[in-house]
């Protein structure tokens, strides 16, 4: 069908007030919000103060009395333990109560904090969701996160309870959360009240009552078996729904707020228009709900629209194999899956000919939808040609916590540009600045910016620290949102989002963009996976260095293949990338989202003093990167090559 992208924008260009107007009352509101935008609240305006609303009721309690409560909210798939479970929205419902009545018996009230340290199993969906419920602010920390980091943590929420488990599953080994939660709290300067722990039949972790702990699973059947019923508590629409933690903080961590009001009425928009989603639908975010992805597009957005959400505790690869996300599909006839471009990175290094898609009907899916990270449009097309339904990239960010560009499923799909996620969301009006601040002409390389005011659902500051956030979002771009992604809008007003700022090489004055560099290494037919850095370089500034991970079963000899992407990359962007070093790697250090930690690269290849990322997937890659960046010259104290070859 044509697309209705257009006119949908411009509605909302010509009346941002009345588009918003509109989309909160898909929302049921206990007082409706009279005014739908403050400019002179908060940081840059609040959207829709004096509305009266909770998340949880919109979520759970106003499907069910509306007599939807049979229906499917989650299907839990664990490739870890082979557990399956459906949970109904009414029995969601009932294990969110007793949650609730338990944070309740344990002092949670209406604003306080409470940190959910857990993996991905259904009681830390629950365990979210009761807080909303109670008014409380929940801050999920991704589940076997540093103690360290967590500790951090815990100081700057100053949560009141934590929850978790005794341990995560990932392929082949046991992660014990209870001895980094205990040191996390012996660190921290301000201690819970309560730690509430979730036994799991993997590994039993002994409680230590010092701290507060409680066995969780105990305290919650104490409240079923009691029937207690705990109300939704009234929230403002501008109350904090929940604070989040970037990943990749050092020293001071950065915790992005999200209310109430404008969180909901985005995500349920984007639901039906972005995502192409009904009542009973079901979707698959294959994220986690450590992350922003998982906050969205797990729990709240697919429970806002009334649709069926998979939970699934696993990986793309390994858990057992490269059909584990088609073995999934299938037995759960997904409609649409979400999920980073690393996870198809992987499944295509593993199976390039695609040969366990064939194994599977999936038949179901309509539609593929990737952020996270760049999609390079070779990864892009193979998805393409091996699903033959639409794949669509689309940019966002933990700050925004919604799609700030894509293709619209629930529109109309507009036609495909590789390695663009195609056209601004209504709610965001898109420049490109250079340094000072100036626009630049359609397709030249400079700062993406959004303008004031930011749409519905994206952060309103950060946690108690509103000049912070001014310091480091607003002040750079007088009257725009500084997104720190580089990148270009064309003459189509298509967006394309090349780097980050800080992975823009400055090579003898040209401005480099290293993801233009990376598209046209993943060209090469025997490359899985990329990266390009730049690294100091005495005569040009700056010189890109690239970093190849091979499709398995190439056995061709690595010089020549070196040689080759050498010469694509020349040939596509001719002489001035001054890009000759290619260095090929068994893999790429990544976060547990996926993303890769060019900066860290960067820091190891220049000899500079770097600090092991918190988010860090595996942290022996790092020693891998370093021992083959020292074997070709590089990582030597003062940093780079000390001249281009």
């Amino acid at each position: 069908m044509q697309s209705r992208y257009l006119k949908v924008y411009e509605a909302w260009q010509k009346d941002p007030e009345n588009f918003w107007r509109e989309a909160a009352a898909a929302i049921d509101w206990f007082k409706e919000p009279e005014t739908i935008f403050d400019k002179d609240q908060g940081v840059y305006g609040r959207w829709y103060p004096g509305g009266e609303t909770n998340t949880c009721y919109n979520c759970l309690d106003r499907h069910v009395a509306a007599g939807q409560g049979e229906a499917a909210a989650f299907i839990y798939d664990s490739a870890m333990t082979g557990t399956r479970k459906t949970f109904s929205y009414a029995e969601v419902l009932s294990e969110v109560q007793a949650i609730a009545a338990v944070l309740r018996n344990h002092g949670v009230e209406k604003g306080d904090r409470v940190i959910i340290y857990m993996p991905m199993i259904p009681e830390a969906v629950f365990s979210m969701l009761a807080c909303a419920r109670l008014g409380a602010i929940h801050s999920v920390v991704f589940g076997g996160f540093a103690a360290h980091e967590l500790a951090a943590r815990l100081d700057d929420s100053k949560a009141k309870v934590v929850i978790s488990a005794s341990c995560g599953l990932e392929p082949g080994r046991v992660v014990a959360y209870k001895p980094l939660l205990d040191q996390a709290v012996d660190m921290a300067k301000t201690k819970p009240d309560y730690c509430l722990i979730l036994q799991r039949d993997q590994l039993h972790a002994p409680l230590r009552y010092e701290h507060g702990d409680r066995d969780f699973a105990e305290a919650i059947e104490a409240e079923k078996v009691n029937g207690t019923q705990v109300p939704c508590v009234p929230v403002k629409a501008t109350d904090p729904l929940y604070i989040l933690y970037t990943s990749g903080t050092t020293g001071q961590p950065k915790g992005v707020v999200r209310d109430n009001g404008g969180h909901m009425a985005a995500l349920r928009w984007s639901m039906e228009n972005i995502y192409g989603l009904k009542p009973g639908d079901v979707f698959w975010t294959a994220s986690d709900i450590g992350w922003v992805v998982g906050h969205s597009y797990i729990v709240y957005g697919p429970l806002l629209a009334g649709t069926t959400s998979v939970l699934f505790e696993g990986k793309p690869v390994g858990t057992p194999d490269a059909g584990t996300f088609w073995r999934v599909i299938n037995e759960h006839r997904v409609k649409v899956l979400f999920t980073a471009p690393t996870a198809f990175r992987a499944i295509r290094r593993e199976d390039p000919e695609g040969e366990y898609i064939a194994k599977y009907d999936i038949s179901s899916l309509q539609a593929l939808f990737l952020a996270g990270e760049r999609a390079d449009p070779e990864t892009l097309k193979w998805a393409e040609q091996q699903l033959g339904i639409p794949v669509i990239d689309h940019w966002w960010q933990t700050e925004t916590g919604w799609a700030i560009a894509a293709n619209t499923a629930g529109l109309g799909l507009m036609p495909v540009k590789h390695g663009s996620p195609t056209r601004p969301m209504p709610g965001y009006a898109l420049d490109v600045l250079d340094d000072a601040g100036h626009p630049v002409p359609p397709g030249t390389l400079g700062n993406i910016a959004v303008k004031l005011p930011l749409p519905p659902g994206c952060l309103v500051s950060f946690w108690e620290a509103d000049d912070r956030f001014r310091k480091a979002c607003l002040e750079e771009f007088p009257g725009y949102y500084k997104t720190a992604d580089a990148g270009m809008i064309d003459q189509d007003g298509y967006v394309f989002v090349m780097a980050r700022t800080d992975d823009v090489i400055n090579c003898a004055g040209h401005r480099l963009s290293t993801g233009s560099m990376e598209e046209v290494c993943a060209m090469h037919p025997d490359v899985a996976e990329c990266a390009v850095i730049g690294v100091a370089d005495q005569l040009k500034g700056q010189v890109p260095c690239g970093f190849v991970v091979l499709k398995h079963n190439i056995t061709r000899d690595h010089a020549m293949i070196k040689k080759e992407v050498v010469e694509l990359v020349r040939n596509e962007i001719g002489p001035v990338a001054a890009f000759k070093t290619v260095m090929v790697v068994d893999r790429l250090p990544k976060t547990r989202s996926g993303k890769i930690l060019r900066g860290t690269m960067q820091k190891i290849a220049d000899g500079m003093p770097w600090k092991m990322p918190a988010t860090i997937d595996d942290p022996a890659i790092l020693a891998e990167i370093t021992a083959i960046l020292k074997a070709n010259g590089y990582a030597h104290e003062g940093g780079g090559l000390k001249q281009t070859a």
